[in-house]
C-alpha cells in the first residue's frame, strides 16, 4: 500500500477490529496492525488477527503484556468463570452492571501502546474498533473515554508538542453489531476468519453462550447474513 498517511490500528482478531482495519484502508490510510498477547484465555484470537493482517497486506506487531498477573477478569483469570446465558437485550444495560469479562483498564493500556507506536511511525492517527451500542457494558468503550484519551494524547506526546496533532478514531462507536457485520461484508472482510468468543474450546470452536457469542449471533441474524462461526453449541439451540 502506497500512502503518506500511516496509522496504527488495534487488531484483536474480532469482527469490530477487522472491520475497523478495512475502514482505515478504504479511507486511504496505510495501517500498521497492533495486537496483544495479554494472558487472555481466548488467545486463539491472535491467530485470527495474524490471518486478517496478512490477508490485508499490512504489517502486524504483537506485543506481550501479562495482564493476567493483575487478575480481576474472567478473561485473564482461569479461576473466574466466563458468564453465559445472558439475554442479548440485557447486555450493556446499566442495571446489568459491568460483567466480570471486563479487563481492568485494558483499552487504556492498549491505546497507550498504540500511541507509542504511532509516535515511532510518525503516524497522527490511531484506530480502535470499540462499540457502545451492542456491547457488554465496558466503561472503556464509551465515547467519553475515547474523547478523553485523545485529549490526553495531545498533552502527553512529543509529536503533539511539536505540532502533529494525534487523533483517536473509533468509527464503529455508534454502529450496531448488525451494521458492523454488513459493513465488514461490503468491505470484503473475511468474517469467517474473525474470532469473538471469550471461552473457545481447544480447537477454537466458539462456546455459543458467552456475551460475545450472543451478540455476534444476533448481529448476523439481524444483518440477514449466514453466521459462518464454528460453534460448539450454536446460540439458541440445545445441541451441537
Amino acid at each position: 500500500m502506497v500512502s503518506d498517511r500511516p496509522a496504527v490500528v488495534l487488531l484483536s482478531g474480532g469482527l469490530d477490529s477487522a472491520t475497523c482495519l478495512a475502514l482505515a484502508r478504504r479511507d486511504g490510510f496505510a495501517p500498521h496492525a497492533l495486537s496483544f498477547r495479554y494472558g487472555q484465555r481466548h488467545a486463539v484470537e491472535l491467530d485470527a488477527a495474524a490471518a486478517i493482517a496478512a490477508a490485508s497486506g499490512v504489517p502486524h506487531t504483537v506485543l506481550t503484556l501479562d495482564l493476567g498477573r493483575l487478575g480481576g477478569s474472567a478473561l485473564t483469570d482461569p479461576s473466574i468463570p466466563v458468564p453465559t446465558g445472558r439475554p442479548a437485550e440485557a447486555l450493556g444495560a446499566a442495571e446489568s452492571g459491568i460483567p466480570v469479562t471486563y479487563v481492568p483498564a485494558r483499552n487504556t493500556v492498549f491505546l497507550a501502546h498504540a500511541l507509542a507506536l504511532a509516535e515511532v511511525l510518525g503516524a497522527a492517527d490511531v484506530f480502535i474498533g470499540v462499540n457502545a451500542v451492542d456491547y457488554s457494558g465496558y466503561p472503556d468503550c464509551r465515547p467519553e473515554f475515547i474523547a478523553a484519551f485523545e485529549t490526553m494524547a495531545n498533552l502527553a506526546t512529543k509529536a503533539a508538542v511539536e505540532g502533529r496533532r494525534l487523533r483517536i478514531h473509533a468509527p464503529l462507536l455508534h454502529t450496531t453489531k448488525a451494521g458492523i457485520i454488513r459493513l465488514g461484508a461490503e468491505l470484503g472482510v473475511d468474517l469467517a476468519a474473525t474470532v469473538s468468543c471469550y471461552d473457545p474450546d481447544p480447537t477454537g470452536a466458539a462456546c455459543g453462550s458467552c456475551d460475545a457469542c450472543v451478540l455476534r449471533a444476533r448481529g448476523f441474524a439481524e444483518a440477514g447474513l449466514a453466521d459462518p462461526t464454528r460453534y460448539v453449541v450454536r446460540p439458541g439451540r440445545t445441541g451441537g
